[in-house]
């Protein structure tokens, strides 16, 4: 007898309902697409003990007929493909015929229907894959469907699953985004009888957004707008793998990206709150994340990720979504372009909005809505070079000093800043001005763009005499210096409130593009040394220099090999002090090795650019006057991203006038 044998149906369903079914949350899903593509618009979600002991998704949609509700939990049997050239066109949630069966197979599930087209509705009862009734039943429109005891015959399964709040939580999130990628729809889920969702239809993402994550979160957010682009002609991708395997065509449609991002400055510790959309699918994928990192590299520290919820639309021809069970993942016909044109978008939109930083007057919330624990260290701790890790009263060292007067002093003598001496100086008589035009007192509504004072009979200002926080970075240039704080963060007034600007991260930002600039034109400024500078070599940083000495020499650097595990620098970038030369080659060292296998050519470029310029800039505990502040706002106002410094941190802060006058109980 032979050995290899067709299995039965009901080990078949329980083998597919362990690819489709990994949890709660992924009946909730497949039963969710299912609604949506049934054109519901009012959907409720019921839980009880996070999804295990009951699931009920009741919509609106247009329901089944008897024979179809029958044909429903058989295997491959859907509504949604009639022949294999639909694979190459998909444009519903769901298509495969598999997630009712596998559901089905693995729990006691109980499905009610009507269909406009007949006058009662059908009601079937199913436990571990067997149907036990199936009857007529007097219902409204649309479909019912309740899952009890989700693997309750399958205790493998079921010992798997999490804690009922860990669940719920999956539960949760999957419902709140998928409303997010629906704002003309009604969602509710309710747990236990507790509310945890419930929103109503509205015109836009962005009311839909405010209406989950209310206006605190949404201010953190930068509106992406729309951003549109075609195929080339003659598109250098060749066609995908897959279903992509037939004749390949031009799409009808251009790619479209919108939604929200975060400010750079919003920095998480993993990938939970990004989310993708293409179609209205909600996907992971590797290389819409990848140009996501892309789009903030040299914005935010590497090991930190922002807030994202981006929608994708494209012909259904230029995606396969037909390449994981459970339908999480996609491939599309030309990822190159795709990445290209999402890292593009957003880092475009980042540089147009130029988004300010302000300081927050609660306990502190995350991009989530939720508390932020206090215990959580900071990103910016765990990054590799820190200007401000002793501690600021102590005095800058002589040699650091000393560099930084020549670096800035070359700066002045171009015409690009005047002329001083960063010598330790006798403190002036005033340190610090922080004197303001006086507030006018005006009967009347305040004239536009002003801010006046107009008194109620308590004195305190009314809500409309206070402009809109002012929160793009453009106001730079129209700032005007105070003075600095530890002689080292630089204080100024603006049109709307003040702001608190670190001079060395501001200054490696300026020093950052110049390099850049400088680079890409080929015209990096190099200077001699008297004596080449001998460094020893590991046998693993020997390697990493081997494979990025071009990119040294593009970047200002003359090495070459001395020996054994030993290199001479020759020249180097002219904003580099000899007393810096061996650490700034080490670090770039340190990036080959810890980037390079994984990093883009471009990423590790822009990464040495960053250490140049943090070696070259001003440091902390440097005295500059009126005339260098003035300098260094309007130098950093004409950078293309003055939000953060090449490694992530911010570098202004902004306290805006209204928060002032809530901080004295003004208003």
């Amino acid at each position: 007898m032979g050995r290899i044998r067709i299995l039965p149906d009901q080990v078949a369903n329980k083998i597919a309902a362990g690819e489709v079914v990994e949890r709660p949350a992924s009946v909730v899903k497949e039963l969710l697409e299912n609604s949506l593509d049934a054109g519901a618009r009012d959907l409720r979600i019921e839980v009880e003990s996070g999804g295990r002991r009951l699931i009920r998704i009741t919509d609106d949609g247009s329901g089944m007929l008897r024979d179809d509700a029958l044909l429903a939990f058989e295997r491959h049997a859907t509504s949604k493909l009639r022949d294999v050239k639909d694979l190459l066109s998909i444009s519903t949630l769901g298509f495969r015929g598999e997630a009712l069966p596998s559901i089905a197979s693995v729990s006691r599930l109980m499905l009610e229907t009507r269909s406009a087209e007949e006058t009662t509705g059908t009601r079937i009862e199913i436990a571990g894959g067997k149907m036990l009734r199936c009857e007529e039943a007097a219902l409204g429109g649309g479909t019912s469907i309740t899952v009890r005891d989700l693997f309750y015959n399958v205790p493998a399964r079921k010992k798997f699953l999490r804690t009922e709040q860990t669940e719920l939580a999956h539960i949760a999130s999957l419902a709140t985004h998928y409303s997010l990628a629906h704002p003309d729809k009604t969602f509710r889920l309710i747990s236990n009888s507790s509310e945890l969702l419930d929103v109503t239809p509205v015109a836009s993402t962005r009311e839909r957004v405010y209406q989950v994550f209310g206006s605190q979160v949404l201010d953190e957010l930068v509106d992406l707008g729309q951003r549109e682009k075609e195929l080339p002609a003659a598109p250098n991708a060749a066609p995908g793998r897959g279903a992509f395997a037939e004749e390949e065509e031009a799409p009808t449609q251009p790619f479209r990206l919108t939604g929200f991002i975060s400010r750079p400055q919003v920095q998480k510790s993993n990938r939970n709150s990004i989310y993708f959309f293409v179609n209205g699918r909600l996907i992971r994928d590797r290389l819409l994340l990848h140009a996501l990192s892309a789009s903030y590299h040299n914005l935010m520290p590497s090991a930190s990720y922002p807030f994202a919820l981006l929608f994708l639309e494209c012909d259904a021809r230029e995606v396969d979504v037909n390449v994981h069970p459970s339908k999480t993942e996609v491939r599309f016909r030309h990822g190159s372009f795709v990445h290209d044109f999402v890292r593009d978008g957003i880092r475009e939109r980042l540089i147009e909005s130029r988004p300010a930083p302000s300081f927050s007057m609660g306990h502190g919330r995350e991009i989530s809505g939720r508390p932020a624990p206090g215990s959580e260290p900071q990103p910016g701790a765990a990054l590799p070079y820190s200007e401000f890790s002793g501690m600021i009263e102590n005095e800058m060292p002589a040699a650091e000093s000393l560099i930084a007067e020549q670096t800035l002093a070359g700066a002045a003598d171009s015409g690009a800043l005047p002329a001083f001496t960063l010598r330790p100086t006798a403190p002036p008589d005033a340190r610090f001005d922080f004197s303001a035009p006086p507030i006018e007192v005006m009967p009347g509504p305040p004239p536009s763009g002003k801010l006046s004072r107009r008194l109620d009979r308590h004195g305190e200002f009314p809500a409309d005499a206070i402009p809109a926080p002012e929160m793009s970075l453009s106001v730079l240039s129209d700032l005007r210096p105070l003075g600095q704080i530890h002689e080292s963060f630089i204080i100024a007034a603006g049109r709307d409130g003040l702001w608190i600007i670190d001079q060395h991260v501001a200054h490696e930002r300026i020093l950052f593009e110049q390099v850049i600039k400088q680079r890409a034109a080929g015209r990096v400024e190099m200077q001699r040394l008297l004596m080449p500078l001998i460094v020893q070599l590991t046998p693993e940083q020997q390697i990493d220099y081997a494979r990025i000495a071009d990119e040294l020499h593009a970047s200002g650097f003359e090495t070459e090999p001395f020996g054994n595990r030993t290199i001479a620098i020759k020249a180097a970038p002219a904003a580099i002090g000899p007393a810096d030369l061996e650490k700034i080659l080490f670090e770039i060292l340190e990036i080959a090795e810890s980037e390079l296998r994984g990093a883009s050519l471009d990423d590790l470029r822009r990464d040495i650019c960053a250490s140049i310029a943090c070696r070259a800039a001003i440091k902390i505990n440097m005295r500059l006057d009126a005339a260098k502040m003035d300098w260094l706002l309007k130098a950093l106002a004409a950078t293309d991203c003055p939000m953060s410094c090449p490694h992530g941190r911010p570098i202004a802060m902004h306290y805006s006038t209204r928060e002032i006058l809530k901080a004295f109980h003004r208003i």
